[in-house]
């Protein structure tokens, strides 16, 4: 199924999500060699949410990028359109609401919060499949509070172009191939794939931000841009 195809038909987003609920943490693991580890740290300690906080994990997934920003006592919600994931994650953790962590369906497009809920919100690797990423971010810059921040994690693009256009190729041939080895659908993975290459870069997707309302917008790269963290305030 093509990335084209997808946007047109949201519910199949979700339903690919739940299909490889069971093996997604163990094939980002592999497939990320091991990077993922280090770009959950990054994403935890450029939300440094602390004690007496709430924090929105959007796209969670099973959670497992939520429960590590309970380090410092702060409280999380895990929200994602997968149910599939959120089924997994609570089957692994005895419940939908442990150590800190509550367990939420919800859509990016429409998320089930009251106006300035959060102090903190972020989402890693999931605003590339939301259908509007403007709105996207519109919606979590309404229920965070003023003065609040979000991080977004995310693919993104080689400084260097020839380097970027070699990793394009390894995203189409090789990514794949790799996952399906470890999972059946790996149809999901060649969305995963065409996802990242039609991503906007750093610059472009800071300028996103800043038009949905976001104020200070900065990033950084992580394993040489592979992926970039963002991170902004509402004013």
């Amino acid at each position: 199924m093509t990335r084209a195809e997808l946007d047109k038909q949201p519910q199949d987003v979700a339903a690919m999500f739940d299909g490889i609920a069971d093996r997604y943490d163990l094939v980002n693991d592999v497939l990320s060699l091991g990077q993922d580890r280090i770009w959950r740290r990054a994403v935890v300690n450029a939300v440094d949410a602390y004690s007496g906080e709430l924090v929105l994990d959007l796209a969670a997934g099973t959670a497992t990028s939520s429960e590590p920003l309970t380090a410092k006592g702060a409280r999380v919600i895990a929200s994602d359109f997968s149910q599939g994931m959120l089924k997994v994650g609570a089957q692994r953790r005895g419940g939908a609401s442990v150590r800190g962590v509550t367990m939420v369906a919800g859509d990016a497009l429409a998320l089930p919060f009251a106006d300035a809920t959060f102090d903190a919100v972020t989402i890693s690797f999931g605003l590339r499949n939301v259908n509007d990423t403007h709105r996207a971010l519109a919606e979590l810059l309404r229920v965070t509070r003023p003065g609040g921040r979000i991080v977004v994690c995310e693919f993104s693009h080689l400084p260097i172009g020839v380097l970027d256009t070699v990793y394009n190729q390894y995203l189409m041939a090789a990514l794949p191939k790799i996952a399906g080895r470890f999972t059946a659908n790996s149809a999901a993975y060649d969305y995963l794939s065409e996802s990242i290459m039609a991503w906007p870069d750093q610059r472009e997707l800071a300028a996103v931000m800043q038009g949905a309302g976001w104020s200070k917008v900065a990033w950084r790269n992580l394993s040489l841009g592979v992926v970039a963290l963002h991170r902004a305030v509402r004013p």
